[in-house]
């Protein structure tokens, strides 16, 4: 645990753009899981706009957002 005032309010900082950052996440996970159960064209729209909210938010990387999102558009096609 650090002992300077600075150093405190970094982890402090730290911790809640972590809590932040995993919500996303999560949400973008689910949204994918969804996608995968349903294959319905509402869940698939919601998926993307979780990804692209994780992008925005720099939580995930564009290479990786564009390989998920294609991903699941592949496996929408596949099923249906």
């Amino acid at each position: 645990m650090p002992n300077i005032k600075s150093a405190k309010k970094r982890v402090a900082t730290n911790n809640r753009k972590k809590e932040e950052n995993q919500k996303v996440k999560s949400t973008m996970k689910t949204a994918i899981k969804n996608v995968e159960q349903s294959n319905e064209d509402s869940a698939l729209k919601k998926a993307f706009r979780a990804i692209d909210k994780a992008l925005k938010k720099n939580i995930i990387k564009k290479n990786h957002a564009a390989r998920k999102k294609s991903q699941l558009a592949k496996k929408t096609t596949k099923q249906s």
